[in-house]
């Protein structure tokens, strides 16, 4: 008798000691709960989904080449004085006085020198003055038979040189060849580019990039995408304020912008900046960009 109730007691001991450890960790769990229910959802930059131009691009070289050039020869001894040449001249300035009579500008342009030489058809030395008419700057470009197909006149280009590195001109295709180069595998293109300030020189290596397939499409910024693996996903806000992780396909990537194939409508908001601060259908406090 004595031994069962000391079983007994134990097992009511048991029992007692497991319903202190339930009741304590739910207290403590509550306890955190509450504390941390507390917390304000983390402010972070929303935007709105909105549609931009999206185009494909495709890159090559050229070189510059003047609207209009002209070379004059001239020979030293018909210098009428000293040599002083202007930097700019218009239609009609004098660009040289000689002796045999001054020879006048054709047109407005920048002028060249290139010093005394030996000319081989002339015993005299000779001196060689260009002018350059660099208000539109031409180039020839090589397009790659596979982009020959996107290829025609007007489709816009941006250029860039190594003297303005932060600058892009902006041009177009001027010309196209009616047929492809059978050693190069390439179709002969000319851009043309209005160089007002004059700021592109004759002879520049032109960094090219011909846009095609111009659209407009849903767009959001770079920094609003997370990737993990061969998927895409943004945060998309409920009117609650809630970020739900969603799943898109996105296409090309222009000026720190992402298009958008599939998984948004516009009008939508996402959370743009600030992406850790974000819990999987988490409330958040909305900050507009």
């Amino acid at each position: 008798m004595k031994r069962s109730k000391k079983i007994i007691s134990i097992i009511l001991i048991f029992f007692l000691i497991i319903a202190v450890v339930i009741i304590g960790r739910t207290m403590i769990g509550n306890h955190f709960k509450k504390k941390f229910s507390k917390r304000p959802p983390p402010g972070v930059m929303v935007t709105e989904v909105v549609k931009k131009e999206f185009s494909e691009k495709m890159e090559t070289f050229g070189t510059a080449v003047s609207k209009k050039s002209k070379t004059f020869k001239i020979k030293k001894d018909d210098l009428f004085g000293d040599l002083n040449l202007k930097n700019f001249v218009k239609k009609g300035d004098i660009l040289v006085k000689l002796k045999s009579g001054d020879i006048l500008a054709p047109f407005s342009g920048v002028l060249g020198y290139t010093g005394l030489t030996e000319d081989i058809l002339v015993s005299n030395n000779i001196i060689i003055i260009t002018i350059d008419d660099n208000s539109t700057i031409y180039s020839d470009i090589k397009i790659p038979e596979n982009f020959s197909a996107f290829i025609k006149k007007g489709l816009p280009v941006e250029i860039k040189i190594s003297s303005y590195k932060d600058k892009v001109f902006q041009g177009e295709i001027d010309f196209v060849s009616s047929r492809i180069n059978a050693d190069t595998r390439s179709l002969l293109s000319r851009i043309k580019v209005e160089n007002k300030n004059l700021e592109l020189i004759s002879g520049s290596l032109l960094e090219v990039s011909v846009k095609f397939g111009l659209r407009n499409s849903l767009s959001v910024p770079d920094t609003s995408v997370m990737v993990e693996g061969d998927k895409s996903y943004v945060y998309k806000i409920t009117d609650e304020n809630i970020a739900n992780k969603t799943e898109v396909t996105t296409g090309v990537r222009s000026n720190k912008n992402i298009e958008i194939i599939s998984g948004l409508d516009e009008g939508n908001i996402i959370v743009a900046e600030g992406l850790k601060k974000v819990r999987p259908r988490g409330k958040i406090k909305p900050i507009s960009k």
